[in-house]
């Protein structure tokens, strides 16, 4: 089968496109036929290796797993003996990114955990887009945020990825939600249901004077100290995603401030699991959530994936890039 190999941590241009063997599934594992994976920040990590800290988990010196891909759609080809919830034929979505990733190829092993029924009205590329983004958005908000009704939330970086699914899910808690953008991802934020936004190149969001029981940082290079400014007393911060010097003002000032004040500094680590997948797929298929901005869904044949890669890289506003395999 064809596959997308690393070998060496890079650029884009250390990728190969590669004839691999095709992979069996062993008594607890599911072959799934992958008809599209998306491209997301997580990606970008195992490709270049970088922050530093991250090689901890994916290798010091070259990446341990070498075809890169977290999340998928496609359709069950095979199952292990002791394989209880899907069959052959099932479609099917998941993360990888916490079982030896693999998706960018046309064959991938699972384990049970890592999937889930395919949401009913979502097409192959839309579920793809939706497994790492939407879990992210929900562990950061119900678990580390602890989100709750009549709840302020701010959230930087509302038009990407996991900020659009968070924009939709801190609205269904019946939280009020102000999201924070560029001007052109605007009328984005405000399709997907945001009360307020705040648009970061005509100001900033740091120095107004609303604050709020919960700010969900998604990306950028905000200093911690200016979430720290917007939250309520007894508020909580909870990073996401962003550059690799406020992932570690976050890891190491941020349990300082939590200890020292009522204000909690919290970084998170995302973890698929079936549970919060199905989560997800009933946001999807019960309307909570929706792709009402269609996030510039790009396709692409997997043999020009090595491009698709450059892109999140420099175009901020492209959330989530797919590859129909």
């Amino acid at each position: 089968m064809k596959a997308i190999v690393c070998d060496k941590y890079g650029s884009p241009d250390v990728l190969e496109l590669k004839e691999v063997k095709k992979p069996f599934p062993t008594e607890n594992q599911v072959l799934v036929k992958v008809h599209s994976a998306s491209l997301n920040f997580g990606n970008l990590v195992l490709l270049k290796g970088k922050p530093f800290l991250a090689r901890f988990a994916f290798g010091l010196t070259k990446p341990k797993y070498s075809i890169p891909g977290g999340d998928i759609a496609g359709t069950v080809e095979a199952v292990g003996e002791n394989v209880k919830l899907f069959k052959v034929g099932d479609e099917v979505f998941g993360d990888l990114s916490g079982c030896g990733w693999g998706g960018f190829a046309e064959y991938v092993t699972a384990p049970e955990y890592a999937l889930a029924l395919k949401p009913t009205n979502t097409s192959f590329e839309e579920a793809a887009a939706s497994p790492m983004a939407g879990v992210t958005a929900l562990q950061g908000l119900r678990d580390k945020g602890e989100i709750k009704s009549g709840h302020k939330v701010l959230i930087y970086g509302a038009s990407g990825g996991v900020g659009t699914f968070a924009v939709q899910i801190a609205k269904s808690f019946g939280a009020e939600v102000t999201g924070v953008c560029s001007t052109r991802n605007v009328e984005i934020v405000r399709s997907i249901g945001a009360d307020h936004i705040i648009d970061y190149i005509k100001e900033d969001f740091s120095q107004q004077k609303e604050c709020y029981d919960l700010v969900l940082g998604v990306n950028g290079s905000n200093s911690i100290s200016a979430y720290k400014r917007i939250l309520k007393p007894n508020g909580n911060f909870v990073h996401v995603g962003g550059s690799e010097s406020q992932l570690y003002q976050t890891l190491f000032l941020g349990p300082l401030i939590s200890m020292t004040g009522r204000k909690k500094m919290r970084s998170l680590l995302q973890r698929a699991n079936q549970k919060d997948l199905n989560d997800v797929k009933e946001l999807l298929e019960s309307g909570v959530c929706q792709y009402s901005c269609r996030i510039k869904l790009l396709y692409f044949s997997t043999k020009l994936i090595f491009i698709v890669f450059r892109i999140p890289i420099s175009i901020e506003a492209i959330a989530l890039c797919l590859i129909a395999c």
